[in-house]
């Protein structure tokens, strides 16, 4: 049985590209076509390439690799948080820090001072300090959650990186190749398929499409700890809005920023970015 079927992939519009006008060339081998001026993804390549991944995926975690999910637009961050946090990966879904991989052992000491803010929290001790003292260290506490909270329990560094976006994802790329960590990536028509180690054609727009990939390796990885497959309900899926209540979108990129119609159409979604 494939990973992915074609009327799935069909359906939650991952064959939507973008305006012919933005395309990257390198893509050129896995576009189909173009239609009113927007590139249509090979969805055939797109199953195959999935099947590649989450085999690579799934036989990498059951010997025990980690893999970090990096997705920081509006439309991924939810589900990078819900599907990372299920299969019991590491993520990242609001803004990359400088340095999050190549400086690891800075980054380690916040994330030390976090676990350290989240003990003084729960056994009360934040409570016997004055109220201003202990405002100031809640709100510390927040912002350290919000930016690190998905690493808190990453002792290393990743084995193998997750990504939706290659293109505004720059800064995690470049670490990446610089420390020689495998990355699998969504790559959309005006992305670079050379940056990455296992790229995957499809729309990194669309919340749909996000959900369908991010969700099929989120499943290899548990199921290569696990051995078998946890299926997720609807009211699993529609729990997204509750980590996308906590994304920080003040900090995004105007050139990534992308209307709330998105979810309505993909093709409409590519257009407008």
């Amino acid at each position: 049985m494939p990973v992915v079927s074609l009327a799935q992939l069909l359906e939650s519009g991952v064959h939507f590209g973008h305006q012919t006008r933005r395309w990257n060339p390198r893509m050129s081998q896995y576009i189909f076509t173009e239609r009113n001026g927007v590139h249509i993804i090979d969805l055939v390549q797109t199953a195959q390439l999935m099947e590649e991944a989450y085999d690579y995926i799934r036989t990498a975690s059951e010997q025990g690799k980690k893999f970090l999910f990096v997705g920081t637009k509006r439309q991924a961050a939810g589900i990078i948080a819900q599907e990372a946090s299920r299969c019991g990966a590491y993520y990242i879904n609001q803004r990359w820090l400088g340095g999050m991989l190549t400086n690891w052992t800075t980054i380690k000491t916040r994330v030390e001072r976090l676990k350290d803010l989240e003990r003084r929290e729960a056994n009360g001790a934040l409570d016997l300090l004055p109220k201003k003292e202990a405002s100031v260290l809640r709100r510390e506490m927040a912002k350290l959650q919000k930016y690190l909270g998905g690493i808190k329990n990453m002792r290393r560094l990743p084995d193998g990186v997750v990504m939706v976006d290659q293109r505004r994802e720059y800064n995690a790329v470049q670490e990446c190749q610089k420390l020689d960590i495998p990355i699998v990536s969504l790559l959309d028509t005006n992305c670079d398929p050379t940056q990455v180690d296992i790229p995957i054609p499809a729309n990194d727009d669309a919340i749909r499409s996000i959900k369908l990939i991010v969700g099929k390796l989120a499943d290899a990885i548990y199921e290569g700890r696990h051995g078998q497959l946890e299926t997720l309900d609807q009211e699993d899926y529609d729990s997204y809005e509750e980590y996308e209540e906590d994304y920080d979108y003040d900090g995004a990129e105007e050139e990534f920023n992308v209307s709330d119609d998105e979810e309505e159409s993909s093709a409409e979604s590519n257009e407008e970015e």
